[in-house]
């Protein structure tokens, strides 16, 4: 078996990245985003990237720091959110997007990493989201036509793994981690523990080593936070 665990995000995505790939991309606002993996991104320079991710994290944080480069020319996505760039280049005609709602993104992950080229679902129809798409009726009612995403390159953040790629990812960093990274031709995991085969729980693997071809440990991470809310000092 081929070794799978590499030194860094650089060696593990050596010879993976060019010019216009389809990367699915893990993470729900900043949690559970592949920050190495996307700073290794971002460091090699490659362009005119598609990203199928459910945001693209904040100013400068996640997938935010490729927009920063304008390494990133479409977005298929469910929320702009707190990405003040994110909306500024859209706005401005600057970066295509291809909105699609959670749920159906998820599938359509979900869809690709099983092979499955297209699937119905009554989610968007009657609304923008179903303009161009086929439509079809099942038992009186209308369905649209989604298309399962098939990406060249899968980013994905995880918890832990063993050493032939078994991952476990813990509590909402789950979020679209899995069906990322079963979408991709190639998944790289990032990972904040790598244990010996053999050690984790075969009932408790979220994700078979099977989808995985390379990994790296990635910590230490700082916890980043979106919104910080605090009381006022003032308690008159």
């Amino acid at each position: 078996m081929a070794r799978k665990v590499y030194p860094d995000a650089t060696a593990a995505l050596d010879g993976l990245l060019r010019d216009g790939l389809l990367v699915a991309c893990g993470g729900f606002g900043l949690c559970g985003i592949p920050e190495r993996l996307i700073d290794a991104v971002r460091e090699s320079g490659v362009k005119d990237l598609t990203f199928a991710s459910n945001n693209a994290g904040i100013d400068n944080e996640g997938i935010g720091k490729l927009l920063r480069t304008r390494q990133v020319k479409k977005m298929i996505a469910s929320y702009v959110g707190e990405n003040k760039e994110f909306e500024r280049q859209y706005l401005a005609g600057e970066l295509e997007v291809e909105f699609c709602p959670q749920g159906t993104l998820a599938e359509r992950m979900r869809a690709g990493g099983a092979g499955i080229p297209g699937f119905y679902t009554k989610t968007g129809v009657g609304t923008l989201v179903a303009k161009g798409k086929e439509v079809k009726s099942f038992h009186g009612q209308d369905y649209i036509l989604e298309e399962g995403i098939f990406a060249d390159l899968a980013l994905v953040k995880a918890w832990k793994a063993d050493e032939t790629g078994n991952v476990v990812f813990r509590k909402t960093a789950r979020n679209f981690n899995v069906p990322a990274a079963t979408c991709g031709k190639v998944c790289v995991v990032e990972v904040e523990e790598i244990v010996p085969t053999g050690s984790l729980d075969p009932d408790g693997i979220h994700l078979p080593g099977v989808y995985v071809q390379r990994l790296i440990v990635g910590s230490p991470y700082d916890k980043k936070i979106e919104f910080r809310t605090t009381r006022s000092t003032d308690m008159g």
